[in-house]
């Protein structure tokens, strides 16, 4: 009864138009993704940074390292220096929930799969969910590496 609760309490804040929605859909994949069935695409972008993230720019324009910089946050999300958004405190609240309640729905369907570790490995979904989590560290390493070059240029950020 508590697991159909917490499904019902995810669904309806699904309907809210917010990035917990793409999370609930993630969710949902979760089986398919854990028997290698639904692939995981990682990006042309991360891709590239995957190859080499030290890699020295062909343009080192601030203007050409920024645009690249913009790319990599698309993917990878704001990075760590990014300002914070000021947020009142039902919007705080309102985001609490739905993290929370993404999180249950993300738990319950997890252990809603028996032997779910021995099934990831066999199936080859664990490896290539390590070679996804390795192209999202090339990336903010990249990301990193793009950064210094800026400061070094003395490049302004957006």
């Amino acid at each position: 009864m508590q697991r159909v609760i917490l499904a019902i309490a995810a669904l309806a804040l699904s309907a809210c138009a917010t990035k917990e929605q793409n999370r609930i859909q993630e969710i949902g994949a979760t089986p398919l993704r854990d028997l290698n069935i639904a692939k995981v695409e990682i990006p042309d972008i991360l891709r590239t940074a995957m190859d080499n993230p030290y890699k020295a720019p062909a343009e080192k324009t601030c203007p050409a390292l920024l645009a690249q910089v913009a790319d990599l946050d698309e993917e990878l999300g704001p990075d760590i220096d990014a300002p914070e958004e000021k947020l009142d405190h039902m919007d705080a609240s309102k985001q609490f929930l739905e993290k929370e309640a993404t999180g249950a729905l993300q738990r319950t369907v997890e252990g809603a799969i028996p032997f779910r570790g021995w099934l990831r490995k066999l199936s080859g979904a664990e490896r290539a969910s390590r070679h996804a989590q390795s192209a999202v560290l090339a990336g903010k390493i990249r990301r990193g590496y793009l950064k210094g070059i800026m400061e070094s240029n003395s490049c302004q950020k957006a």
